[in-house]
């Protein structure tokens, strides 16, 4: 059991799923699809963000409907071998490339590539001009290989949670 187990429970677990689906309900909506009173939906939620469980609470857009406004932009998955692979160097093109705000998401990973990059431009010259800071100019990426999206079929930020937590 790690330390993680002491501090939640199953009434937790169905609080951050229901979060997960729909942050912005009402407590009193959250604590009635969680089966429990708002005041005890309300003091969870509280103690589950200290714990650091609930990072933070966004929105996510339809790109589809803003396309009209700003464009469909261009989606690419992106590796990237570097070099030498010292803790130092990927430790510096990682922040780099969070740094970077085209950059939604960026994972090392192994074996293969050293990193997998989701990037979303406004288009290809500014997605070339991303690439020139991200990659020509350091001297340990070794290989950029990226590939460009086409149509997105799902997108799902959810993390698969159980509905009970384990029993000991």
């Amino acid at each position: 059991m790690n330390t993680i187990d002491h501090f939640i429970d199953d009434i937790d677990l169905k609080l951050l799923d229901q979060l997960q689906t729909d942050a912005a309900r009402s407590n009193v909506a959250l604590a009635e699809a969680a089966h429990v009173s708002p005041p005890t939906s309300l003091r969870r939620v509280k103690r589950l963000r200290q714990l650091g469980l609930i990072e933070r609470e966004v929105a996510v857009l339809s790109a589809d409907r803003l396309a009209p406004l700003i464009g469909h932009g261009l989606t690419a998955l992106v590796e990237v071998v570097m070099e030498r692979q010292d803790a130092g160097r990927l430790d510096d093109f990682e922040a780099r490339a969070v740094a970077e705000p085209s950059v939604q998401q960026c994972y090392r990973v192994s074996p293969g590539p050293d990193f997998m990059l989701v990037i979303h431009t406004r288009d290809m010259p500014d997605y070339l001009a991303l690439t020139q800071r991200l990659f020509t100019s350091d001297a340990n990426v070794r290989n950029v290989k990226a590939f460009f999206s086409v149509k997105r079929a799902k997108f799902d930020p959810r993390l698969p949670l159980p509905s009970r937590m384990p029993s000991v």
